[in-house]
């Protein structure tokens, strides 16, 4: 059964940027820059015919390209950090294409996704880093010139059952262009 997933792929030359910032943080597995991506919707361990039909209803999906700005490094988990993350701008187009994802899979029987969409690159996975660490790093290398890139498609990723990080296989990809 495959792990799918929706999302956006980042180009090599951001992804090369974000790589630079790697080390310095006990505790963190990094992630390889070309597992780096924008998850749109988890879809989790689906088997074949299902993954099948996922496929063919997100070419349905009909919306212009759009810009992907990043904004810095933050955190998640407070006071227990479980991943470093480049922040991604919540743009109208970005918000759009995220709820039409969210809506299809809700219509073939998925449950919702039960986490609030935040949009972010994840750059990191924490283990026993302490909020000390974790904000020392960011003070340090939190900040970044601005980068963004046009999102020209989404893709459908699968990953094998880990725990997350990669290697993700692009399965298809849909062509942004209404």
């Amino acid at each position: 059964m495959p792990r799918l997933f929706t999302g956006l792929e980042i180009p090599a030359d951001i992804g090369q940027t974000l790589s630079s910032l790697r080390g310095g943080l006990p505790g963190a597995r990094w992630i390889d820059p070309e597992n780096y991506h924008v998850t749109l919707r988890f879809i989790g361990d689906i088997d074949g015919m299902w993954a099948n039909e996922i496929a063919t209803m997100l070419f349905r999906v009909n919306r212009k390209p759009f810009e992907v700005k990043l904004q810095g490094l933050s955190s998640f988990g407070g006071r227990k950090p479980r991943a470093v993350v480049a922040a991604v701008e919540p743009s109208r187009p970005l918000i759009e294409l995220q709820a039409e994802l969210e809506r299809m899979m809700q219509r073939m029987g998925l449950n919702p996704e039960g986490r609030k969409f935040t949009p972010h690159i994840t750059l990191a996975r924490l283990h026993d880093a302490s909020s000390q660490d974790v904000a020392d790093y960011l003070s340090v290398r939190g900040y970044f010139p601005s980068r963004s890139f046009m999102a020209d498609r989404f893709v459908l990723f699968s990953s094998r059952a880990s725990t997350g990080g990669g290697p993700y296989v692009v399965e298809d990809s849909y062509a942004l262009c209404a």
